[in-house]
């Protein structure tokens, strides 16, 4: 997705970043993070225990310090979090340029077309396209078929064909038609298009958290409760063994406790989790899908054009008993001569290759029959000759209604053999000789898919082919590609069917699809992600769309799911080990003049009390920002299971976070003693 120059420059960012920080210091804001806004009001009350320094003429230095870095805390969390925000609000602008209210050329109740503004259209209006002009709303093809501009939407140059009927007739208003009319029936209500959506999206302005995070934020705001009412404490403890402990420390012992670093990077982590999908082209309706695909443990997928290429191509010609090969490539180039799929292309390359010279010449009076779906064939008549190529079952019942006879034993051994292989069988006869022989057509497994498959299983998740394919060809296919099981024969309402009884196992299942009969299923799944090509009716089924179309993407997706789930995890393990170094730093610096038995607990030597809290309450602050590119970039994520990841993020940032804090708040101290600001 193309984004705007003059806003997705890095200093750009971060120039809106820093603004923003500050315009989030509002309260009605602050307060949607208790630990946060807890920071907010420890700052507040140190910024008044600053003027009370200053009018007293004492303890200034220390009291300026400490208030000028808690206020730096807060604004360092805000700055995470609008840094996340402004890299949508940069594709959000590019997005506005797209977003125009352009002429429609409405079609009345009396046929005539009248030219309004597209922001009058309702739903169920009708509006006529051409070439060169723009599709002023969402809707849906009802008549022609053109080629469509969707670049504004998508990045991707290359236009795509819209048409009535099937599952291509979704349009996007903003997007241009650039060959032929179309015919239009609005599908969105005034103000809520698919890019009005989208931009309120990136931007953020409809990003609800997820259940995850209000879990995680009750349990900061638990544990934040805990530690105000523990510092409350202290107060009276010092005054009975004779401390005097000021407003200024315990504010800054407070901030030091409670978990800042994730309190301050939670939001962070969400938005660039959906951000980093979107630079994917895929835009999630709601973090809570993204949430769900990192926990996802079953993928439906589809078998055509995600696990195979989806274009089927001949391989082989089998001639029956009696007929030579010579005889059953020119019967085969009769039959496909004018058919123009690729499948029938494939077919008459391989027919020419093995006829070499030998081609024969193609009948004046020969009529091509297309392949229809209730006949299931295809062929051509000439001369008082029929020939046929189709699906096994369909040329046998051809040929009895001619009262032809057949070797079906032989030919049925062919078929299933061609099945059990993987392939497509395609039988050819004639009226006048019966079955003269059969096409393998074989659908390729994209290369390096298995392996895709090998990451996913390490991740403990079970793959499922979804095809329309027979049993046999389902399993040899399954059995190529690596995946765990497959459904054969499958039925819109067999996907369905197959959703709930996987979540009614406690699963949670991902799946994509593009048409009016996956509706239901993507609605049901947990992840449904749905192609951008696909029709209305499943674009509003879906809680995610791939802008691109590629049904593969969903592994992809998954991977971000869980990169997001780790990044959370790592940092909340990090933010609460690096806890206990600021205990061993504050706790005996404010009790060790009344309690010097304290002294032991000051393991990092630091030079004095005030030094220790200052030098807390600086690395407090400055953690934030050294972990602000890992909260938007995502933890380091490899497919494995999840005891293996939850063991390494122990070692590395629960180790991490305990011995970290140690080594920043001793150089900090020497630093601030050094310079005499302690």
């Amino acid at each position: 997705m193309h984004t705007a120059n003059n806003t997705s420059t890095p200093s750009a960012l971060y120039r809106r970043a820093c603004i923003d920080a500050i315009g989030k210091l509002r309260p009605n804001h602050m307060v949607r993070n208790p630990v946060m806004f807890t920071v907010a009001v420890g700052a507040l009350l140190t910024t008044v225990a600053f003027v009370r320094d200053m009018m007293a003429g004492s303890g200034v230095l220390f009291s300026a310090q400490i208030t000028l870095w808690l206020w730096a805390t807060v604004l360092f969390a805000n700055f995470a979090e609008a840094l996340a925000e402004g890299r949508g609000k940069a594709q959000a602008d590019s997005l506005r340029h797209a977003r125009r209210d352009t002429p429609a050329h409405q079609v009345q109740p009396d046929g005539t077309v009248q030219v309004v503004s597209a922001s009058t259209l309702q739903r169920g209006d009708e509006v006529v396209v051409a070439a060169g002009m723009v599709i002023p709303a969402d809707g849906t093809v009802i008549a022609g078929a053109a080629a469509v501009d969707e670049s504004a939407v998508t990045g991707e140059s290359a236009p795509v064909i819209r048409e009535s009927g099937g599952d291509r007739s979704a349009v996007t208003g903003g997007t241009t038609v650039i060959s032929d009319t179309l015919r239009i029936k609005v599908t969105q209500e005034p103000g809520k298009s698919f890019l009005d959506r989208m931009i309120a999206l990136v931007e953020g302005a409809e990003r609800k958290k997820t259940p995850n995070e209000i879990a995680l934020n009750i349990l900061l705001a638990g544990l934040t409760l805990i530690f105000i009412l523990a510092t409350v404490t202290l107060k009276p403890m010092a005054l009975f063994h004779g401390a005097r402990v000021d407003v200024v420390v315990l504010a800054a012992l407070l901030v030091c406790l409670i978990p800042t670093t994730i309190g301050g990077l939670l939001a962070a982590i969400g938005i660039a989790g959906m951000d980093r999908l979107l630079r994917r082209n895929v835009l999630a309706m709601s973090g809570r899908a993204v949430e769900a695909a990192g926990d996802v443990d079953v993928l439906l997928l589809d078998k055509t054009g995600t696990i195979t290429l989806g274009n089927r191509m001949a391989t082989a010609f089998i001639p029956m008993p009696g007929i030579s090969p010579e005889h059953l490539c020119k019967a085969v180039l009769l039959a496909s001569h004018g058919d123009e799929t690729p499948e029938g292309r494939s077919i008459v390359t391989l027919a020419r290759t093995e006829l070499g010279t030998g081609l024969p010449a193609m009948p004046d009076n020969a009529t091509f029959i297309p392949f229809r779906a209730e006949t299931r064939m295809s062929g051509s008549d000439y001369t008082g000759t029929s020939i046929r190529k189709g699906a096994a079952d369909a040329v046998k019942a051809w040929l009895r209604g001619l009262g032809r006879h057949m070797d079906e034993t032989t030919l049925d051994t062919v078929v299933l053999d061609i099945a059990a292989q993987g392939g497509t069988p395609l039988v050819v006869a004639s009226d006048t000789e019966g079955v003269l022989g059969v096409i393998h057509l074989k659908d390729m497994v994209k290369p390096g898919i298995s392996d895709r498959f090998e990451r996913i299983r390490a991740m403990g998740i079970r793959t499922v082919m979804v095809t329309g394919d027979n049993r046999l060809t389902a399993r040899s296919i399954a059995a190529e590609a690596g995946v765990d099981d497959f459904l054969a024969e499958a039925k819109p309402e067999d996907k369905l069917d197959l959703i709930v009884r996987l979540q009614k196992e406690g699963r949670l299942v991902a799946m994509s699809g593009d048409g009016t009969n996956d509706a239901p299923a993507l609605a049901q799944s947990d992840v449904g992600l749905v192609m951008n090509t696909g029709t209305q009716a499943a674009r509003e089924a879906g809680n995610m769309i791939d802008l691109d179309s590629d049904p593969t993407k969903l592994i992809e997706i998954v991977e971000i799911g869980k990169q997001l789930l780790i990044t959370r995890g790592a940092l909340t393990t990090f933010s609460v080990a690096n806890d206990i170094a600021k205990y061993f730093a504050i706790i005996p610096a404010i009790f060790v003049a009344s309690l010097p038995q304290l002294a032991a607990l000051n393991v990092m030597g630091l030079s004095s009390p005030r030094s220790a809290v200052l030098s807390a309450v600086i690395f407090n602050a400055l953690i934030i920002v050294a972990l602000i590119p890992l909260a938007l970039r995502g933890a380091h994520y490899r497919p494995r299971s999840t005891g293996a990841t939850l063991r390494r993020n122990l070692l590395v940032y629960g180790l991490g976070g305990l011995v970290a804090p140690f080594v920043g708040i001793k150089a900090i101290d020497i630093l601030l003693t050094a310079l005499g600001l302690a």
